[in-house]
């Protein structure tokens, strides 16, 4: 199996970023559109900030002021949902000096929970997108630290920023969104023994395997045989696609596919965020 991703000690780098380019926004600026179709920059940072607040709550402090029932996938997506409605609604309101006041407080205190952690421990909750219902703590911090990236991305995107594509930032999470591979391609039919390659290129990127045994697909550090489908994602859209960021056939414009594309392309469905 590939191995755990760590990432605890990149928070206070990833938000550090973060509070600097908000810093530099203009008024235009926190009004832009973003990739999000119902969120502009200012609804992007409010939903950072509520994030981070929910998570010490709940995570750290073990707080909840309600029960939901959760019976269901689609429970839990109207959950999340109805929470990040709620957040972005609240913090919005916010004036940019406020809120960004509020995040360098919260930043820090989100680090230093995040880095207190066993990451081989089990987490308080599943990461759903993977198809797990109980998580290591190292698993979920991972999945975190992908919303902190890819939101920042967003923002960067929409007021033409130069981007956080660096190897030491990016590649943990295209390596924590590929943890969804098994669970995107669980109804997928293949023959025992089958080997699927996905590639991200670029110097963020890497090599994914996914092997088919007998019953489930899971993802192995290295093939045991020859792929029947290789396919190869820019990095340059590599996360929009798992964040429904771009619509399929745009990917799929600059995706290279060989060999069964038809098994291959299935990952251009995968979404490693939920909602």
């Amino acid at each position: 199996m590939p191995p755990p991703i760590l990432t605890a000690h990149l928070f206070s780098k990833i938000d550090g970023l973060l509070l600097e380019l908000l810093r530099s926004l203009t008024p235009d600026d926190w009004e832009q559109q973003t990739v999000a179709p119902k969120w502009k920059v200012k609804d992007v940072a409010a939903h950072l900030l509520d994030t981070q607040l929910r998570k010490l709550s709940g995570g750290r402090d073990r707080y909840s002021s309600a029960q939901p029932i959760i019976a269901s996938p689609k429970d839990l997506v109207a959950l999340i949902d109805r929470l990040n409605q709620e957040g972005v609604a609240l913090y919005r309101r916010l004036s940019p000096r406020v809120l960004i006041s509020l995040m360098a407080v919260a930043s820090r205190e989100y680090a230093e929970y995040h880095e207190s952690l066993d990451p081989f421990s089990p987490a308080g909750c599943g990461v759903s997108w993977a198809g797990e219902k109980t998580s290591l703590n190292w698993f979920d911090t991972a999945r975190e630290f992908t919303e902190r990236w890819h939101h920042q991305q967003q923002i960067r995107l929409a007021v033409d920023r130069p981007g956080i594509m660096t190897p030491e930032l990016y590649h943990p999470v295209l390596d924590c969104f590929m943890r969804a591979l098994p669970y995107t391609y669980r109804n997928a039919i293949a023959d025992p023994g089958t080997i699927l390659q996905f590639n991200i290129s670029g110097d963020c990127g890497g090599s994914w395997w996914l092997h088919r045994d007998a019953a489930t697909w899971q993802l192995v550090d290295r093939p045991s045989a020859a792929a029947v489908a290789e396919i190869t994602i820019p990095q340059e859209i590599a996360w929009r696609v798992f964040t429904k960021g771009i619509p399929r056939h745009a990917a799929a414009a600059v995706t290279q596919a060989s060999g069964d594309r038809q098994l291959g392309l299935r990952i251009l469905q995968m979404s490693s965020i939920v909602g």
